[in-house]
């Protein structure tokens, strides 16, 4: 019997060569330099923040170079795959508009070489798996788990590599006829890739964020096909995919640094050229004194539904992510305000390649603050609408009644030259606008702050002097601020500051104290944006109702 003939037992339907999915799948018509990328989550949680970052820079690449950047479902591992996930990955790339060029949703196939879900192309696996048995590159592996946990324990004992390689690789060494015979006795097997390299040899490679490296040779025989539902493992997938697929980079997290040893060889089996390989650096934040790793466990920041929960302008989330993944986008950006991060160059070298990339949310805050004070005030109750409509419908309701008027809120100081940064995100609008609402002011239970001004019965003479005798709706900002120094004048407040610094003792207090009386008791907050505006929204009717509160 031959390695042919064990193949054909192994997998007796599989009559397509490698050679029909070389034609099948063709070099790509691009143009010289055009790179191809590809995002290959698994479909197994959440849309990880890394993840995402990743995908950004796939997706620059990709444009950078009038390329194809691709998504690709990695579901192999179908024990650990939620259902939800491969939709919540579309639907993310799509919020953010990181939409793939090529890729498979919902039975849509969008490309030419898909399909783009790992688990609906085992027959391609398979057929690169019969041809690496039929040229003795593989084999099948009948070892127990407790024979391999037994393997293990040696191995520890005696302080060798952890593995299934040289002599421990005892299923390497079973004759065609043996390996035949157990199969056609149903014993259970995986496929291993018989390496051929040497551990105590290495070689360089070129990763494009750390340089050259010398890595040593693989000498693992790896298992590339499972026993039970016959799927490869990831490193085989990836392989094939990324073959076939024509990838030209390959961008993945620094872990998978130890196996690029693997990978190399198994291009290196099919006299195939590798992909470039980016290693980005692991995401970090601090804590305290120290720096670590961002956890899916801890950090809520850690998953990309954070960001729309909270509401986050997609563009600040991108913006954010882009000033760790280059060291000169900010200052890139800052000479080209009105360009997007898809037309900044990337460049791998600016990379971190040590320590991580550290993510501070409150420079995402800063950046957040920064993109929505220059959105126009529809701008920002369109999108203030669109988040309240999923995430506060009892404040969407609110908003989309008195439209008119909550875009008038939002525009208070906005246009002017140097606009106010109140809101680092849409949920945090609602919290600092809340008191412009009398649905909301009626039904709040309301603490009052006058600051220097504690007397009750001065408190109302103020505001009762204000309504009675200065108060005109019909005033612009100038008049209206005479007439609350003249306010602060009669009741023997400094109308200016400057006197009242040089005689404090002169005077019941400033024309500051006077107005943050008016403030406090329409707004409930001694901090606003400007108070002319808010009362002139206002108007007498509902900022008498709010005085005789008091």
């Amino acid at each position: 019997m031959t390695n042919k003939d064990l193949a054909n037992i192994i997998f007796p339907d599989i009559t397509k060569t490698i050679e029909d999915y070389k034609n099948m799948y063709p070099a790509r018509n691009l143009e010289e330099g055009a790179k191809v990328t590809r995002f290959a989550p698994s479909p197994t949680g959440f849309m990880h923040l890394g993840g995402f970052y990743q995908a950004i820079i796939d997706k620059v690449l990709a444009h950078n170079s009038k390329g194809i950047f691709y998504l690709r479902n990695e579901d192999t591992d179908q024990k650990r795959e939620v259902k939800e996930a491969v939709e919540l990955i579309m639907t993310t790339l799509n919020y953010y508009n990181v939409t793939p060029d090529e890729y498979e949703f919902n039975d849509e196939v969008i490309g030419n070489y898909g399909p783009y879900i790992q688990s609906k192309r085992k027959e391609i696996y398979h057929t690169f798996i019969k041809h690496l048995i039929e040229i003795d590159r593989a084999y099948p592996c009948f070892c127990k788990k407790e024979e391999l946990d037994e393997m293990r324990t040696k191995q520890e004992k005696y302080k060798s590599r952890i593995g299934y390689y040289g002599r421990y690789a005892k299923c390497r060494n079973l004759s065609i006829d043996e390996k035949i015979e157990k199969i056609k006795n149903g014993e259970e097997y995986v496929i291993r890739f018989k390496s051929l390299g040497d551990n105590e040899k290495r070689f360089f490679f070129d990763d494009l964020v750390r340089g050259t490296l010398s890595l040593p040779e693989n000498d693992q025989d790896i298992v590339i096909m499972k026993s039970n539902d016959k799927l490869p493992t990831y490193h085989f997938a990836h392989f094939v995919d990324d073959y076939l697929m024509h990838t030209t980079h390959v961008v993945r997290g620094e872990e998978w640094l130890p196996s690029v040893p693997v990978h190399i060889e198994l291009f290196k089996a099919f006299d195939a050229k590798a992909p470039k390989y980016i290693h980005t650096p692991l995401i970090v934040k601090k804590e305290g004194n120290s720096v670590r790793k961002l956890s899916k466990r801890k950090d809520p920041e850690a998953t990309m539904s954070y960001y729309e929960e909270n509401g986050y302008p997609q563009e600040a989330v991108i913006e954010s992510l882009m000033t760790i993944i280059n060291s000169n986008y900010e200052e890139w950006h800052d000479k080209n305000p009105d360009k997007t991060y898809l037309d900044f160059t990337f460049s791998p070298k600016k990379m971190s390649a040590t320590g991580g990339a550290l993510y501070d949310m409150e420079k995402l805050n800063n950046i957040s603050k920064n993109f929505i004070s220059k959105l126009s005030a529809i701008e920002v109750y369109d999108r203030l609408s669109n988040w309240a409509k999923t995430y506060d419908k009892e404040f969407f309701e609110l908003i989309t009644k008195y439209k008119e008027y909550t875009i008038n809120i939002l525009n208070i100081e906005r246009e002017q030259k140097k606009p106010r940064k109140d809101y680092e995100n849409y949920k945090g609008i609602k919290p600092q606008i809340w008191y412009m609402y009398d649905e909301l002011f009626d039904t709040k239970e309301k603490e009052y702050d006058f600051q220097n001004i504690t007397d009750k019965d001065e408190i109302k003479l103020i505001l009762n002097t204000y309504m009675e005798k200065y108060y005109d709706e019909s005033d612009d900002k100038d008049t209206w601020f005479n007439k609350v120094k003249k306010l602060s004048e009669e009741l023997g407040y400094a109308s200016n500051m400057k006197e009242y610094k040089e005689n404090p003792d002169n005077f019941k207090g400033n024309v500051a104290d006077v107005s943050t009386v008016i403030r406090v008791v329409v707004t409930t907050s001694s901090m606003t944006p400007d108070l002319y505006e808010i009362l002139k929204l206002l108007g007498k009717t509902r900022i008498l109702k709010r005085i005789n509160l008091i």
